[in-house]
């Protein structure tokens, strides 16, 4: 019994060195650094994957936008071919087209069975629209692209932001539930060194120590726990910002001021609503653009062209130009099928940007609810926390003078660190609430 009992001390005396040796080694493989909420969501707006992404298809529709200025300008096209023939009408072809014609070429012979002939024909050509009024609406329509892509990365920016905010207060929270938990683990500590001490004086059965024991072992895994939520907020924000992973963060307080949300509103401007808005438009002009192929299109074109019997010879030369009207007049009820499909898409994207409006007031009325919730919590908590300290302050004086049971202490004890992490809770889902509404009711200037 008594060997028991030494070896019990001696566990107690080195065990808090040992694990304090662990910890100093895991903290020095680990970077740690102090990070600001606001420093995070600005190094997160310039390096996230996600907004850098959005940004590339905005200048691919800028690309695809300026590909469209073919409408006015002309298309301009070289060539250089050699020909060869024995075909009557080719033959005599190229021979007109070099200016070489001579009397003995209407030789009926020479006519109906020509000797191989050559032809080097260096070509020029040109082309001009003038008025085509689909290329004129699809024009219009990449202009409205560049507008949605324009939005769909401010709001991206938006989302990214509120998330880096979410998993910064995640993190926040992690260390408040670790302050928590280890201020537990200290005081169940200092009651396992009492409790130790009068069991080894004979005034405390065994049944007791052991259950102040389980109680050190359960706040010793509780700490593991919120070490290693600390290392997974810390893993996700390095991810937002593109960082290596293995860097932990200390959080700053967070003061976001006066939380007033009953004037919020859902903002008609905000950057999602005006994406889908601009792709209305686009699809309006692109249905516009079908409708007008059944318009007649206008271009000029000409070729200027150099021919001659010679590799690289340049002797003969002539020109060809003119204005075209081209017509489809009917093209097997392609162009009206394929118009009806657009306007349904049309009315389909409409439709889908007044339920994403109806879910995001479904949203705000929800986040409105929840700050206010929070709020409460956090005063009722306040006064529970303070309630609970009062409570095990009694207990443990009376414990100490026999009055009272070792359960009771430990109770006491899970009731203080319940109380305190509920009030850490209710804090996290107040500033939660607050930032997701802010991402609601962002709009655009």
């Amino acid at each position: 019994m008594m060997h028991s009992r030494r070896l019990t001390k001696i566990v107690v005396t080195i065990a808090p060195i040992l694990l304090l040796y662990i910890s100093t080694n895991v903290t020095a493989q680990e970077k740690t650094t102090t990070l600001d909420m606001q420093e995070a969501v600005k190094t997160a707006t310039m390096q996230n994957r996600n907004i850098l992404l959005a940004k590339l298809d905005e200048q691919i529709a800028k690309e695809n936008y300026r590909q469209t200025n073919a409408v006015f300008l002309p298309q301009v096209n070289f060539s250089y071919t050699a020909f060869t023939t024995n075909n009557p009408l080719n033959a005599f072809g190229f021979k007109l087209q070099q200016q070489t014609i001579a009397q003995s070429d209407f030789n009926p012979a020479t006519l109906n069975h020509p000797d191989a002939t050559s032809d080097f024909m260096t070509k020029f050509s040109a082309q001009q629209p003038l008025l085509n009024m689909d290329m004129l609406y699809q024009r219009k329509g990449a202009a409205k692209q560049i507008e949605l892509y324009r939005y769909k990365t401010e709001r991206t920016t938006e989302f990214i932001t509120w998330q880096v905010k979410q998993v910064y207060l995640q993190l926040q929270f992690a260390w408040q539930v670790n302050d928590v938990l280890q201020e537990a683990l200290k005081t169940v500590n200092a009651t396992y060194k009492f409790s130790n001490d009068r069991y080894e004086q004979g005034l405390l059965q065994k049944s007791d120590l052991l259950n102040v024991q389980v109680r050190v072992k359960e706040m010793e895994t509780r700490c593991a726990e919120a070490t290693a939520n600390i290392a997974n907020a810390s893993d996700f924000l390095n991810v937002f910002m593109n960082k290596e992973q293995g860097i932990i963060y200390h959080t700053l307080p967070v003061d976001f001021g006066v939380m007033e949300s009953s004037s919020r509103t859902l903002p008609e401007s905000r950057a999602d609503f005006k994406a889908m808005e601009s792709a209305v438009e686009s699809y309006s002009y692109m249905v516009k653009s079908s409708r007008a192929s059944y318009l007649p299109q206008i271009n000029a074109f000409g070729d200027y062209q150099l021919h001659d019997k010679s590799l690289f010879g340049f002797d003969a030369n002539g020109y060809l130009m003119g204005v075209q009207l081209s017509w489809d007049v009917f093209k097997g009820f392609q162009t009206l099928h394929k118009t009806n499909s657009l306007v349904l898409e049309q009315t389909k994207l409409s439709r889908q940007l007044e339920d994403t409006k109806a879910q995001g007031r479904a949203e705000l009325s929800k986040a409105k609810r929840d700050l206010l919730e929070a709020t409460f919590k956090i005063k009722q908590q306040a006064e529970a926390v303070d309630q609970s300290a009062e409570a095990l302050r009694i207990l443990q004086n009376r414990y100490e003078q026999g009055l009272v049971t070792t359960t009771d202490v430990l109770q006491a004890q899970t009731q203080l660190s319940q109380q305190k992490l509920a009030y850490a809770q209710a804090i996290f889902e107040q500033n939660n609430s607050w930032i997701y509404i802010e991402f609601l009711t962002i709009s655009q200037p």
